[in-house]
């Protein structure tokens, strides 16, 4: 492997863990509090606290 080979894997990793590969909770938006987003958000939270918010947040978006 060549030193650019290196440096572009290293860049690229770099830039993936910045994009989200953290535990940031799902935006709460239509389609995160839709049926299939549901389905794929709330299985993200660990805190039973914050899942609950965020499908609070979900039927007050709804309701506007």
């Amino acid at each position: 492997m060549s030193s650019k080979h290196i440096v572009f894997i290293i860049a690229l990793s770099a830039t993936l863990i910045s994009c989200g590969g953290g535990n940031s909770p799902p935006e709460v938006n239509a389609t995160n509090c839709s049926g299939a987003g549901m389905q794929a958000a709330l299985p993200t939270f660990t805190n039973e606290a914050a899942r609950q918010a965020f499908i609070d947040n979900c039927q007050a978006l709804t309701k506007k």
